[in-house]
């Protein structure tokens, strides 16, 4: 079985709770959730067959904290041959034109590093101006819009999760 870990920023635990609950709905896989906070080298993110990588974003499209100060792990690891998954916690109304920037800035880091990208979600159902997040018509992952939408989360978690599912066994 291919190891897991679910790596995730919070600064409110909104993140921290959306990465609980894909744990959860992932048990079979028996994934391992690490805040990126207590990250200290590079080597976390190599120990890992898949990764999932989740963060907020704030202000005007700005990366969490803790990930701004771990991005540089992040790029430095060797990731070849790694199956990654993007989630992203935003707020599609008042932050419409920066909705969850940060798992875009996520995703620019990963791309290109030998990757293989899974879980990229079609944009119909969000209602945003503009995203980084967006490529080619499709948000690179699942995005999560607590202050909005709060009664969307556990259908968007449990659709994104079985497009993979079987990508990561």
């Amino acid at each position: 079985m291919k190891k897991v870990a679910i790596i995730y920023g919070s600064s409110t635990g909104v993140t921290a709770d959306i990465a609980d609950r894909i744990r959860g709905e992932m048990y079979e896989a028996a994934p391992t959730v690490i805040d990126v906070a207590n990250v200290g080298s590079s080597a976390v993110f190599e120990e890992y067959d898949v990764l999932i990588l989740g963060t907020s974003t704030w202000g005007s499209g700005d990366l969490q904290d803790d990930w701004q100060n771990k991005i540089s792990l992040l790029s430095n690891a060797n990731l070849s041959g790694k199956t990654v998954a993007f989630f992203g916690i935003g707020d599609s109304s008042t932050f419409s034109e920066t909705f969850v920037a940060g798992m875009g800035t996520l995703y620019d880091t990963v791309k290109g590093k030998g990757v293989v990208l899974v879980g990229s979600v079609a944009t119909a159902g969000y209602s945003y101006d503009n995203s980084l997040a967006e490529v080619a018509g499709e948000l690179v992952g699942v995005a999560i819009d607590e202050a909005n939408e709060p009664d969307q989360t556990e259908t968007r978690i449990k659709s994104w999760i079985s497009s993979y599912k079987n990508r990561i066994a």
